[in-house]
């Protein structure tokens, strides 16, 4: 029986599950839509025994959306804890799917997985910082310092990044914890309710794009000044847009305005300011990578039947 590791790229939107060693080695992806969570992990589950019957899972790789709880001398450990996704908040996601399968399980954010896959296969491969940024319904963003996933008190939130509104922008915010955070302004669900249509009805010349650039940048500007990434990646729906990443690009060395100055930012910043290598399946993939990878998340929080 061919041995494989399981990835579950748990989304705000849909979790996606797939087995595998690499990207060549992908096999038997599949996307749940995530509803409530009783009826998503059962699925989940499902899925994992059906692949037990036909592989040898060797260990399990979750990358959540948040904030999570990563602590395993925390009650909340391997918990969804104050997620804004209705239904999810407090959710043990790492319990339920132990109590099922009897497989170690390493468990982090999706951005985290994401940065962690690219890292490993991708875009970032060989390099020692790098920062991955999704921005779909909501933004977030995982990072690679001295080739480890970076983690702290909880984890990076760098959606959550306070930024200055536009001045000809009136919209309010659609975060419900702060207003003019990152997520808040430039998400996918704040595009929708700025202009009133779902993104992808929007023409990739609008404004709404420009104002978009113009706010991804000053989060990306913030990035670079804190963390010095030798590459960031930018991944998600909204980051599709055609141009866009370009108009990032632009944006983000004007607001620098010389003060950076590096080749990778002031020759082509389009070679710094990338997509994922990946494209979409950097997200599983990168749960691929954790399951394989029992040294992350303060080298020993890979759970196993004895520590958990």
């Amino acid at each position: 029986m061919e041995k494989v590791y399981a990835g579950i790229e748990a989304g705000g939107t849909k979790f996606v599950c797939a087995v595998g060693t690499n990207p060549e080695d992908l096999q038997e992806k599949i996307s749940i839509p995530t509803t409530d969570p009783q009826t998503t992990l059962k699925e989940v589950i499902q899925y994992l025994k059906q692949q037990e019957k036909k592989y040898k899972i060797q260990a399990i790789g979750i990358g959540s959306f948040g904030p999570i709880d990563l602590h395993k001398s925390s009650q909340l450990y391997g918990h969804i804890t104050s997620t804004p996704k209705p239904g999810w908040a407090n959710t043990n996601i790492v319990g339920a799917i132990k109590s099922e399968l009897n497989l170690p399980i390493n468990f982090d954010t999706d951005v985290n997985a994401a940065a962690f896959g690219e890292f490993k296969w991708g875009a970032s491969k060989d390099l020692s910082n790098s920062v991955y940024i999704t921005v779909g319904t909501g933004i977030g963003g995982g990072a690679i310092i001295n080739k480890e996933i970076l983690h702290g008190v909880l984890h990076p939130e760098m959606g959550h990044i306070l930024i200055p509104k536009h001045p000809d922008d009136d919209f309010q915010g659609s975060c419900p914890f702060h207003n003019n955070c990152l997520e808040g302004l430039a998400s996918g669900k704040a595009v929708e309710e700025r202009w009133k249509l779902k993104a992808k009805e929007i023409d990739p010349e609008h404004k709404a794009w420009d104002l978009e650039a113009y706010y991804l940048a000053n989060g990306i500007m913030s990035v670079i000044c804190i963390l010095s990434p030798q590459k960031i990646i930018i991944g998600g729906g909204i980051s599709q847009v055609p141009g866009l990443l370009k108009k990032v690009g632009k944006q983000t060395k004007n607001l620098l305005n010389n003060y950076i100055q590096i080749p990778e930012i002031s020759d082509d910043i389009s070679e710094y300011i990338v997509p994922p290598k990946l494209e979409s399946e950097a997200g599983v993939l990168g749960c691929i990578a954790l399951a394989q990878n029992s040294r992350i998340m303060n080298k020993s929080k890979l759970i196993t039947e004895e520590n958990f």
